[in-house]
């Protein structure tokens, strides 16, 4: 099996491959382009946004700038996302995010791990676990996910939490590690923060 296929298959693997880092390359000067283009170009970052991911939906945009370690290749977003400054994509593996989901700055989604073991670790051996990101998420700023995590759809992660494990739909999840806070409520449709009325 080469370490293509382990790499796939969220096996640990020998990242070092030539064959790897050749086709990793390819894809980290496009997001280096990505990054060089100007804030007016907006139909260019568009367009480009749609080579560098396997999926991109419309209406989306992500700030730079963004770093990702295949630049995009392995992550699959849906329509009107939006990523604020210094988005780090771990993308050796698979991440999913659903339509209309919203990064604050200097968020972090992990796929990759190494094993604990320190001789393996020292040869550079790693592994991916996919992570997938619901529909209609907020990620605070500083948010760290780590891989083979699943965020459920609608739910809140507070800003400077580290999301260790699973999270439900229709939470508020806080802290290091993010636990559940709370059900998203009847205060939360009525008041957009504290105690000031929401008045659309």
């Amino acid at each position: 099996m080469t370490n293509i296929d382990r790499m796939k298959q969220g096996k640990v693997y020998n990242p070092d491959d030539e064959a790897l880092l050749k086709e990793q390359l390819q894809a980290q000067e496009l997001n280096d382009r990505y990054n060089e283009l100007r804030r007016s170009g907006l139909n260019l970052k568009s367009d480009m946004l749609q080579q560098m991911f396997a999926e991109f939906g419309t209406g989306g945009m992500i700030e730079t700038p963004f770093h990702a370690n295949w630049g995009g290749k392995h992550v699959h977003i849906g329509k009107n996302f939006y990523a604020n400054f210094n988005l780090t994509l771990v993308d050796d593996g698979e991440i999913y995010i659903g339509d209309d989901t919203m990064f604050g700055p200097n968020v972090t989604v992990a796929t990759a791990g190494h094993p604990i073991e320190p001789t393996i670790r020292a040869k550079h051996y790693q592994f991916n676990k996919t992570v997938t990101i619901g529909k209609n998420v907020w990620l605070g700023s500083n948010v760290t996910v780590l891989p083979g995590v699943k965020i459920g759809d609608n739910s809140v992660i507070g800003a400077g939490s580290v999301v260790t494990k699973d999270i439900p739909d229709n939470v508020v999840a806080v802290g290091v590690p993010c636990k559940v806070l709370r059900e998203i409520n009847q205060h939360d449709h009525d008041y957009f923060y504290k105690d000031e009325k929401l008045d659309i």
